[in-house]
């Protein structure tokens, strides 16, 4: 791990100064204006964050370190989590160090595999790979030297070792996970020759190695890797993270965020929409019936699952990323035409109405057909194959937050009473 180390002690050295100038000569600058509509609304749309990792521009979509989501399509997680950390893409030797390190250190304790045992056979994916998470907090190099006294200078150091232990680790987990819950069979022994998402496809083992499958993941583990800091897994991942609690407390957390139907589960919303859809019609909906649905969906004050997004205000070049994939490997699958067939309906239907600022599909609105072709079937799972994938980005903020020295968030909430007197 010696590259990697030494490319962000030089990053963050420069970084650290940066913000310190920053600080010194505008700390007192107002940045931005709080409305009472966006206390109201969740803090919609409040500059109080500091991520580097990435940015979401309404009109835009995903920007990595700087590099559109759709220019790196073709990158390995590896390079993905380089790049998230440093701000540079990966050569050959760093990416050969990253995957070694994610290789030495992909064994996980047989107390874990104990503990997802004990879970009731019908728990839901989420909760036991987040279960699995906390349950090794007992290796924590972090907590473990913050104990015996470690300066603040190293607390970036100990996080990025938590960090490659978790993120070697997590293939293997929630390919069990998928697994036992799903009764497919015996734990299977990773494969130490592929990348790390090729080794993850090998352990869910839901489809042929020498198909699309192992690209599906590369692709989708690339795609959900990070999505700034204010949505609600990242920011909860951050804030638990910012009181020192080490990156299994803070990981777990934040993906116990993505869990839900606002966040992550809307994938699996999204597949089940379009099956019974389809059930509905007895095959692919033509586009003349989706629009007499969305229609009828509207009008009933109900979403379209995977369309809309509380930040974008254009279609995901996400989504976009995944549909070219899709028309390269499955373009005669059902599920995948229908996909497109609602693209053309949907966004009409929608702009008609003022109130709906993003017509637009979102990444949701697409993952699941492409993982239903490849058998990958079951629905519950979904929300654990982004967690797998969110893993990336959550822990390179944390590596970095803690190598700036970013302080414990602590907004200040107000009271009713005293948002009436300031807006009268």
């Amino acid at each position: 791990m010696g590259r990697l180390k030494d490319k962000l002690a030089q990053v963050l050295a420069g970084h650290r100064q940066e913000l310190q100038n920053l600080l010194k000569s505008s700390g007192t600058k107002a940045v931005d204006q709080v409305t009472a509509e966006q206390i109201f609304s969740g803090a919609r749309g409040i500059h109080s964050l500091l991520c580097d990792t990435s940015s979401v521009p309404p009109d835009k979509g995903l920007i990595i370190r700087g590099h559109p989501i759709a220019e790196l399509t073709e990158l390995f997680p590896e390079e993905i989590f380089y790049l998230l950390l440093t701000g540079e893409i990966p050569d050959k030797a760093d990416v050969e160090e990253i995957r070694g390190e994610f290789s030495r250190r992909a064994a996980v304790p047989d107390y874990v595999w104990h503990v997802l045992d004990a879970l009731p056979a019908d728990s839901h994916p989420m909760c036991m790979l987040n279960t699995a998470i906390l349950s090794m907090q007992r290796d924590s190099v972090f907590a473990r030297k913050y104990e015996e006294g470690m300066p603040k200078d190293q607390y970036w150091e100990a996080t990025l070792e938590d960090a490659l232990n978790i993120i070697a680790r997590m293939p293997a987990i929630a390919a069990w996970v998928y697994r036992k819950r799903f009764k497919k069979g015996p734990r299977l022994d990773g494969d130490a020759s592929l990348d790390w998402a090729a080794n993850y496809a090998h352990l869910l083992s839901v489809a042929d190695m020498k198909g699309g499958f192992p690209s599906l993941m590369r692709l989708y583990m690339v795609l959900h890797c990070d999505h700034e800091s204010g949505n609600v897994s990242a920011m909860t991942a951050a804030t638990v993270n910012s009181a020192l609690s080490d990156l299994y407390y803070s990981l777990s957390a934040g993906l116990n965020g993505l869990a839900g139907p606002l966040h992550g589960l809307a994938n699996q919303e999204c597949l089940t929409w379009l099956m019974e859809t389809m059930k509905k019609y007895g095959g692919v909906p033509t586009v003349e019936q989706i629009t007499r649905d969305a229609e009828e969906t509207i009008a009933a004050k109900r979403v379209v699952p995977g369309y809309g997004h509380a930040v974008l205000r254009v279609t995901d070049p996400r989504f976009s990323a995944f549909v070219e994939f899709g028309k390269a490997h499955c373009a005669d699958d059902p599920i995948f035409k229908s996909v497109l067939n609602v693209y053309e309906a949907v966004p009409k239907v929608l702009k008609k109405y003022p109130k709906i600022k993003n017509p637009w599909p979102n990444v949701d609105a697409a993952s699941g057909a492409l993982l239903a072709h490849y058998g990958l079937t079951e629905q519950r799972y979904y929300t654990v194959l982004f967690a797998v994938s969110r893993s990336l980005g959550i822990c390179a903020q944390a590596i970095l937050a803690r190598g700036l020295g970013q302080p414990i968030i602590r907004p200040t909430s107000v009271t009713t009473s005293w948002l009436k007197k300031a807006c009268s």
